[in-house]
């Protein structure tokens, strides 16, 4: 029997859009990738300002729903410290996933930033890195990695959708419409919940 693949999909993800869906079906598909695994940060040291973890973890359900290849999982919103890439892998790999069947998918813009992460020398020694074109971010920056990054990473071209959760905040709290940027679900709770108006 074919060992399983399985890919976590990282992120704040506030909130979550089409834009995150596409990377993680896409990246799913092209490299044979059994589930994706969608795991909302807690308390992430490099990011302040951000909406609670309940609402994320919420939103990012209601966009999986229904998916048979995805799930949600709240091992870094139940982490008491700080959360960190390299814990989160390291924990799949605890629970039987090897090394070889993991991969950690994030976009172009947080892939670019991952020697600021910590330990960010042992993640590719725990994974596969994947990620994922963004419109406004050159795939030249991919050059400057460390070769530890480079040559363990993954880069899958997605179709371009220009959306970004920045913008659909922005959206929201300047009264535009958001409809058909993030699934319908997910509109429904950030305009019943209130997010992001302030």
């Amino acid at each position: 029997m074919a060992n399983i693949k399985t890919g976590i999909m990282g992120g704040t993800f506030d909130p979550i859009h089409y834009g995150h869906l596409l990377a993680a079906e896409e990246s799913r598909r092209i490299l044979g990738i059994n589930k994706i695994v969608f795991v909302p940060t807690g308390d992430p040291p490099h990011k302040s300002h951000i909406t609670k973890s309940e609402d994320r973890y919420a939103m990012t359900l209601l966009a999986t729903a229904g998916v048979l290849e995805y799930s949600v999982s709240r091992t870094e919103i139940d982490r008491k410290d700080y959360t960190h890439t390299v814990d989160t892998l390291r924990e799949f790999i605890d629970s039987g996933v090897k090394p070889e069947d993991l991969f950690f998918i994030t976009g172009l813009d947080a892939m670019l930033s991952i020697t600021s992460w910590y330990d960010f020398e042992i993640i590719p020694t725990l994974c596969t890195l994947v990620t994922a074109t963004r419109p406004g971010y050159s795939l030249d920056g991919i050059d400057k990695l460390p070769q530890i990054i480079r040559s363990n990473l993954r880069v899958i071209k997605i179709p371009e959708f220009a959306v970004s959760s920045t913008e659909i905040r922005r959206r929201v709290r300047e009264n535009e419409g958001i409809r058909f940027l993030v699934p319908h679900l997910v509109q429904i709770y950030i305009e019943s919940q209130g997010l992001y108006k302030i």
